[in-house]
């Protein structure tokens, strides 16, 4: 099975017989061709190989333009396809809060369960879309990952660790998409 050949190869070949096929039809003129006109033919066929070259180097940035245009045609797609997810999921996280909320202050009653697992099924969704907590209770504050809505003096932890989480933060990949609300100890 013959190789497919790139481009490249075939600029090249196609190059080399253009040069090929002058070089044949000067050696036949050149038996009935004078001093000048040798040398006249001579520099046209050193202009045309320098326009070949040229043309080969035009075509191959132009391949490797291509390429990366492609590439960052691909890279744009991913971004916009991760801000769409995050965006959404932005719009479910506060009916998260709630039942989470609520599940916190549930009485003791068998229908209780079914909404725990409900809440447990829609936290596995967002793990599957690579979407994950922002682990902060007992870690040191980072702004980058927290949002501080006050300090409290604690005795118990150190001045920049984060004492209560008030509202769970989440992260898409390395993107943090709603920080962590959080009370630091002062």
């Amino acid at each position: 099975m013959a190789k497919k050949k790139s481009k490249k190869e075939e600029v090249e070949e196609e190059a080399a017989e253009v040069v090929e096929e002058s070089a044949e039809a000067e050696v036949v003129e050149m038996e009935m061709v004078s001093g000048e006109e040798y040398a006249a033919l001579q520099e046209e066929l050193a202009q045309a190989q320098n326009d070949v070259k040229e043309k080969n180097d035009e075509l191959l940035r132009t391949l490797a333009e291509f390429a990366n245009y492609k590439k960052r045609l691909e890279r744009d797609q991913i971004l916009q396809k991760a801000n769409m997810k995050g965006d959404i999921v932005k719009r479910f996280l506060p009916a998260m809060d709630d039942m989470l909320r609520a599940l916190q202050n549930a009485p003791d009653d068998p229908w209780v369960e079914g909404i725990q697992l409900i809440y447990r099924k829609m936290e596995n969704a967002l793990e599957a879309e690579g979407i994950t907590k922002i682990e902060a209770e007992g870690a040191e504050f980072d702004p980058n990952f927290h949002e501080a809505v006050s300090q409290v003096p604690s005795e118990e932890h150190e001045s920049g660790t984060i004492v209560e989480v008030l509202q769970q933060g989440y992260m898409l990949g390395e993107r943090v998409i709603r920080p962590a609300m959080v009370l630091v100890a002062q």
